[in-house]
């Protein structure tokens, strides 16, 4: 390779010769670098690592440019046809109630078939319509003498509260709409007092009565706190009641009889008499040789169930001499819960695992042995009127069953913890869990989600109970880790 490059070089100053000059000296030089040197260097250009850019960044810069076009780019929603941001869902659908305005009552009629034939559509292909929405008739009241006596938003919306129906006035020129959801709204639950260090340590169970709560512990005392007053004050401390402490009490429907199970194996009855409780102590001698680990007891407080360590389930009758009735066995994981149906017809335990078993008592045969749940079993629970059955435990996510064929129906989601405890509404409308977090929540079985979470304590919450309905607002107690019984209660607004 030649190389021909013009060398200007700067001389310095030379003695006065005139026949001599600078531009005599401008002469072109040639350079010749043999093959190898340049292949050499060739290779040492591409020896130097070029600056790249990681795959991590690339992604990155991706998303972020992704993020800024969802700021920047806007859309309408498919389901209510108002402008919202690209990739993100419609505020407006998301909300319980959503109000469509028209300008003209054509303009409805159009929207209207529109619907029926998308839920026609979803009729067909039997799949739930995605909005939810169903659109009556425009109201009486977007007639003129309506809207010249000027309806206020809170008289028009006040009276639907209880109907999750809600009817919006837009001014003149437009059509009211009464817009029904079948998303069911969020209640709210107050903190309504509670009974502070209730006991020394953890509080692992509660059982209630029409008037009164039970608390156990790993302290050896039962303490009795009353909920006629809301000070809900201590009337009554059985002491020495379990030396070992208890971890399992329940009362039947009356509230005239308990057991309680405590850490030392033993079972012991309490009888209620004027509010005041003592150890039934014949009943007691009838069943010291049962030693279940969870224990439920009928509502006319005849039968108790129990299960124990080696997963064995067995049935008691103590109006007679404690008599065992029935003895079910199972594949031997140890038992951590148990319950007895209301009208009862049905037991059902929870196992380590995850196991979940249903008996009829009447037969003593086990029609149904349900799966879902692969991690060990915490809590089971039946609804009232004993056709669903709710089980919860250290896989955070509450399974509903069909007792009459066994079928897992819904799965409730929203728990972050270990599921504790459940209990059910009276009505058995609404499900109250609780869970290793602190998280207290309640879900509405109409919908399958939750309507409500209280998070007052970051401690485990070993025990949830809703309280008899004696008022028009619906109220729950709990316990657990922080010693202390907390009730909240429905803010009815009144």
């Amino acid at each position: 390779m030649a190389l021909s490059l013009p060398l200007r070089r700067a001389l310095p100053q030379l003695p006065p010769l005139g026949f001599l000059s600078t531009a005599a000296f401008s002469l072109p030089i040639s350079i010749t670098i043999p093959p190898l040197l340049a292949d050499l260097w060739e290779s040492v250009l591409r020896a130097v690592p070029k600056k790249k850019t990681s795959h991590m960044k690339k992604r990155h810069r991706q998303m972020a440019g992704k993020a800024l076009k969802d700021v920047q780019n806007l859309n309408k929603c498919p389901g209510c046809g108002q402008v919202k941001r690209a990739h993100v869902l419609c505020p407006h659908c998301v909300k319980g109630t959503t109000a469509i305005p028209f300008p003209s009552f054509q303009r409805y009629q159009a929207v209207l078939e529109v619907g029926a034939s998308r839920m026609s559509c979803d009729r067909t292909l039997k799949k739930r319509a995605p909005s939810h929405i169903f659109i009556k008739r425009p109201h009486p009241l977007c007639s003129p003498e309506a809207r010249r006596r000027n309806h206020s938003f809170a008289e028009v919306a006040g009276s639907q509260r209880h109907n999750r129906t809600r009817r919006l006035h837009f001014g003149s020129g437009t059509t009211l709409l009464q817009v029904e959801t079948a998303l069911s709204m969020s209640r709210q639950y107050l903190a309504w007092g509670s009974a502070d260090n209730a006991h020394p340590v953890d509080i692992f169970s509660l059982a209630v009565t029409e008037k009164q709560v039970l608390s156990v512990s790993g302290s050896p005392s039962i303490k009795v706190h009353s909920t006629t007053d809301t000070e809900f004050p201590l009337v009554q401390s059985i002491d020495a009641a379990h030396p070992l402490g208890c971890h399992h009490i329940v009362t039947d429907a009356s509230g005239s009889r308990a057991v309680s199970a405590g850490f030392d194996g033993n079972i012991k009855v309490w009888s209620c008499v004027e509010g005041y409780w003592s150890a039934d102590t014949a009943t007691t001698g009838f069943v010291k040789d049962v030693h279940p680990w969870a224990i439920a007891l009928s509502g006319d407080g005849q039968y108790l169930a129990g299960v124990s360590e080696s997963g064995r389930v067995g049935v008691w009758d103590l109006s007679g001499e404690g008599a065992q009735i029935r003895d079910h066995e199972t594949k031997g994981s140890f038992g951590t819960c148990i319950d007895l149906s209301a009208d009862g017809r049905f037991i059902a335990s929870g196992h380590q695992n995850g196991a979940v078993y249903i008996f009829l008592t009447d037969t003593g045969r086990m029609p149904f042995s349900l799966s879902g749940l692969v991690k060990p079993v915490r809590a089971v629970a039946f609804s009232p009127g004993g056709k669903i059955l709710a089980a919860a435990g250290d896989s955070k996510v509450i399974v509903l069953y069909d007792t009459s064929s066994g079928e897992q129906i819904a799965n409730l989601s929203g728990h972050a913890a270990w599921v504790l405890s459940l209990s059910w509404s009276s009505s058995g409308e609404y499900l109250l869990s609780s869970s290793f977090d602190g998280k207290v929540k309640v879900w509405s079985i109409d919908t399958k989600m939750c309507v409500a979470t209280q998070s007052e304590t970051e401690k485990a919450v070993w025990s949830v109970k809703w309280l008899p309905k004696t008022a028009r607002s619906e109220s729950f107690a709990t316990g657990g880790a922080n010693r202390s019984v907390a009730f909240y209660r429905e803010a009815t607004g009144g």
